[in-house]
């Protein structure tokens, strides 16, 4: 389910079903001309395995509002804003909470999250559009759903 009315209702309806949180995290500045190319293809790379993800998932995932903040900011401040953000988003029935990222930087903060973090190098390569990686990026969906599935078969043998 996505952060859209349709499927809002939907999910108040089933409520019970949706166990799974997925947290897009997503950096932006504007301060490095250099990276500014670079930072939006991964964030339009990141949207499209999103979107991918949540279809082969449908039903079991609940895919929040993207979660913003910028590069530069001190990640311990951020660690606390995320995880009062993520407190509401534990407020409901959800076991798991997945955070994905294209940002290598939050590896080192990964203990601190309240859920788990999967990180998707992304990279430009010889790709002009993030629309053309969609044989890779449907590899790195089934890799991670295969992922999101262990974790809900662990869930049944407990």
């Amino acid at each position: 389910m996505k952060w859209i009315k349709k499927d809002l209702q939907q999910f108040v309806k089933a409520k019970e079903y949706v166990d799974t949180a997925i947290v897009p995290l997503l950096s932006f500045q504007l301060s490095d001309d250099a990276k500014l190319e670079r930072d939006a293809f991964q964030s339009e790379a990141q949207s499209v395995f999103l979107r991918e993800l949540e279809k082969e998932l449908t039903g079991r995932v609940m895919l929040t509002p993207d979660y913003r903040y910028l590069k530069s900011a001190d990640k311990d401040a951020e660690l606390n804003r995320l995880q009062s953000w993520v407190g509401d988003v534990q407020a409901q029935p959800f076991r798991h909470v997945f955070f994905i990222t294209s940002d290598s930087s939050w590896k080192k903060s990964e203990q601190e999250l309240p859920g788990t973090l999967i990180w998707l190098p992304i990279t430009a390569g010889d790709t002009a559009n993030p629309e053309n990686m969609q044989p890779i990026i449907r590899e790195h969906v089934q890799q991670v759903s295969e992922l999101i599935r262990s974790y809900w078969k662990d869930d049944q043998k407990a």
